[in-house]
């Protein structure tokens, strides 16, 4: 099956763009913006100072990934890079196994990574943008403080 850039992207014009990250904005801070969102969840932003930096939901990390805007399309012109960065195998599965993305929606995890979850197609699930941003910073959040490897007890309200 072939994969195209709008099987890997979801359009973001009519999202409110603060507002998509505002459960972030702990990691993030207040002046990045976003300029582009994976179909997996992830999202790049861009900081005053164009510097480029992916947000990973998955895992809670900030990582600068480019020096400018200018830069970044480059580094977008590789395409194992993009393969890998866009995880273009799952997302390809996924479309094999039915999940099609409509307006407003992406894959996301059934169960972070941080929390146990893996990257593969069977962990994912059709969620709506804003939510998956929401969710998935509000449990970064409560748990970056834990140590790597110390057990999370999760609480009956996160599990409805």
């Amino acid at each position: 099956m072939s994969i195209t850039w709008n099987d890997l992207t979801v359009n973001i014009e009519r999202l409110d763009k603060d507002g998509l990250i505002s459960d972030w904005r702990w990691l993030v801070g207040d002046a990045a913006q976003p300029i582009l969102l994976s179909s997996t969840g992830d999202a790049y932003l861009q900081e005053r100072n164009g510097e480029i930096f992916l947000l990973s939901t998955g895992d809670g990390s900030y990582e600068k990934v480019a020096d400018s805007y200018e830069d970044f399309r480059n580094k977008l012109r590789d395409t194992n890079l993009v393969n890998e960065c866009f995880l273009a195998a799952t997302v390809a599965q996924l479309k094999e196994e039915g999940f099609v993305l409509k307006p407003g929606m992406l894959y996301s995890f059934k169960k972070l990574p941080v929390l146990g979850g893996d990257y593969a197609a069977e962990n994912f699930e059709l969620m709506d943008i804003e939510v998956h941003f929401s969710i998935t910073g509000q449990i970064h959040s409560q748990i970056k403080d834990i140590p790597a490897g110390e057990a999370i007890q999760l609480s009956a309200e996160w599990l409805e």
